[in-house]
């Protein structure tokens, strides 16, 4: 199986994309993800519990975010234009203040939409300003078409979890969640699409299970890097910035 990227924005770089399988992607997030993110990164003392109750001084510093907040209009945006193209499963991981706006867009569009899944990463986040509890969970709409053939799909997880690793861009997510993620929304030989590549895990994935994949990235040295892992094949966890 092979995988297809391209430089650019989604909405020019995939312009030519009539139909995939499933659209599998990790979009930007809210704006509260985006300014707890800002917060904590100030904050320059203090100490923080990890998941094994291991008091830690707090990190000071946080690779920058590099990508733009979302809001409900670009998430309506986006729905509006891929549920079209979208012959299967719609999956997007997201922050909680964006899951409303998921489910209207997605619902609007004549979606059977699920409760959000959790992605669990115990320890993956501190809350460094120490006002409160860390945000270890991410949030996963996932949404179907109403016809009979994924009606009796078969039964999903109800959610996931997996441990943090350090990840080639800001919000990378695993290898092996990205794989389990692809296994359950879509068939070997599937077109599996990405419109927010980051490093290329979402590809990498889909073509390790069978499938086919398609994607966009609009940062250079964000494609470069997932152009390279592509190139090479499956490596283990990466640490390039």
């Amino acid at each position: 199986m092979t995988a297809k990227l391209f430089l650019g924005r989604w909405q020019d770089a995939l312009a030519n994309v009539d139909a995939v399988d499933a659209v599998i992607c990790d979009p930007p997030y809210g704006a509260r993800t985006h300014e707890g993110h800002d917060a904590s990164a100030a904050v320059t003392g203090g100490r923080w519990i990890d998941s094994n109750g291991v008091v830690r001084p707090t990190r000071t510093t946080r690779r920058a975010l590099t990508y733009d907040l979302w809001m409900p209009s670009d998430v309506r945006g986006f729905v509006d234009a891929w549920v079209p193209r979208c012959r299967g499963w719609f999956v997007a991981f997201t922050s909680h203040d964006l899951v409303p706006a998921y489910v209207d867009a997605l619902d609007g569009a004549g979606r059977y939409v699920f409760a959000p899944l959790p992605f669990y990463s115990p320890g993956s986040r501190v809350r460094l300003s120490g006002d409160g509890p860390s945000s270890w969970t991410c949030w996963i709409v996932v949404a179907r078409p109403k016809t009979r053939a994924f009606a009796t799909w078969g039964t999903l997880p109800g959610g996931y979890m997996h441990p943090p690793e350090d990840c080639a861009v800001v919000g990378g997510k695993p290898l092996d969640l990205m794989r389990a993620i692809v296994r359950d929304y879509s068939r070997p030989g599937d077109l599996v699409c990405d419109p927010f590549v980051g490093s290329g895990t979402t590809l990498l994935a889909a073509v390790m299970e069978g499938r086919r994949a398609i994607g966009a990235e609009e940062k250079p040295e964000h494609y470069e890097i997932a152009r390279k892992r592509l190139a090479r094949g499956y490596t283990p966890t990466m640490f390039a910035e």
